[in-house]
């Protein structure tokens, strides 16, 4: 692999690796989870917090920033990096996400799909092309590919389109992606060590992610995500595809499900050989009042917290937990206090993050298995909101 995007295996535990990889703006220790900041910030916290938490790597979109304040306007800044003050690695994923979620906005050709903005309803384009010239101006030290979603249940005939037009948008972008690359210095992204990975899809059939794993294996990449999961499907069906998908990916290169998931999905997900993950369910659970602890999920506006002069999990080290009670942050959150959802997504953040080292010192020492059993007594009854 290129220097800008080195991942090394240090541990395995079955079909779980962990690892380290080198990205131009730093380490990222694998698995990992990375917590999502859609419009250049995490909702609720500020960088110098999310530092605190130890965050080795965020994701934001390309789409979002794009739109609002301009990919031009941060490529000014200095890049995204420089623009949020965030000193660690970003990965931008393409937009092509939004082909699925805003599918009553947006009208797909073989070009590319063009938009109406949420935000103004002024029509916007993206392409393959497009798409890695808004993330190189960016900056972000791994660009997504630009891909198709298609929902659950789709039919196969439309899974296989998708799949197909994916695969030929692929060729595209990565033609752009290395052009951009061979430019002088001067013309480069604000992060030459820029990485580009691919994306399978193929929904829950399990010929497409075949065919859709040799096409994208045969373009090339620094490394791989599997897409198109986390959309409906039964947690079981996800597992499943992601067993069967990453078995066909290269050993040696990174590994990321997008969107996943919930802290079950997570280990199941690295027990199947995944290293990296992002979810808003973390920050979008606090916001809602849902605290994540080890006993499983918590409803801080439930009545019988409301004299609850206890932590939120009393094994949490969290600034949250170290420093505030189940009451407190039950009255924040009914007051409608500002920094409910910081204290809130403070916990949860914590939690995932150090549920990803727990996972990584699972599978150093051989003991993922029990770890996984554990998760499972947590969170398999009572569900996430």
């Amino acid at each position: 692999m290129p220097p800008c995007c080195d991942f090394e295996i240090t541990h395995r535990d079955g079909g779980a690796r962990r690892g380290r990889l080198r990205l131009a703006h730093g380490v990222v220790r694998t698995p990992a989870f990375m917590p999502v900041g859609t419009r250049a910030a995490v909702k609720g916290v500020t960088a110098a917090q999310l530092e605190e938490l130890d965050t080795d790597i965020i994701l934001a979109n390309t789409y979002h920033l794009h739109l609002r304040p301009g990919d031009g306007l941060i490529a000014r800044a200095g890049g995204l990096h420089a623009f949020m003050g965030w000193t660690r690695p970003i990965l931008t994923d393409s937009g092509g996400y939004q082909v699925f979620s805003l599918a009553s906005r947006r009208v797909i050709t073989e070009e590319g799909v063009v938009f109406r903005s949420h935000l103004d309803g002024n029509e916007e384009r993206l392409s393959p092309e497009s798409a890695v010239e808004i993330q190189s101006r960016l900056g972000s030290d791994v660009a997504m590919m630009f891909d198709e979603c298609t929902a659950w249940p789709s039919t196969v005939a439309e899974v296989g389109h998708a799949v197909d037009r994916t695969l030929r948008w692929a060729r595209r972008g990565r033609d752009r992606f290395l052009a951009l690359g061979a430019q002088p210095a001067a013309a480069r992204t604000p992060t030459p060590g820029q990485a580009q990975f691919g994306i399978v899809q193929g929904g829950v059939e399990k010929s497409l992610r075949d065919r859709s794993v040799a096409g994208t294996l045969s373009v090339g990449f620094e490394a791989y995500a599997i897409g198109g999961l986390s959309v409906g499907e039964p947690p079981g069906l996800m597992h499943d595809i992601v067993a069967h998908t990453c078995a066909q990916l290269p050993d040696d290169r990174p590994r990321y499900l997008m969107g996943v998931g919930t802290p079950i999905d997570l280990i199941e997900a690295v027990m199947r050989g995944i290293d990296l993950f992002d979810c808003v369910l973390p920050t979008r659970n606090a916001r809602n009042g849902q605290l994540l602890t080890r006993f499983g999920p918590l409803s801080i506006t439930n009545a019988q917290y409301a004299e609850d002069f206890g932590p939120p999990d009393p094994d949490c080290t969290c600034f949250t937990c170290r420093r505030h009670s189940r009451a407190y942050l039950r009255h924040l959150q009914m007051a409608g206090e500002i920094s409910a959802a910081t204290l809130n997504t403070l916990h949860n953040l914590h939690f995932y993050l150090d549920s990803m080292e727990r996972i990584r010192k699972a599978i150093e020492f051989g003991t993922l298995t029990e770890l996984r059993q554990e998760f499972h007594q947590s969170f398999a009854r009572q569900p996430l909101h």
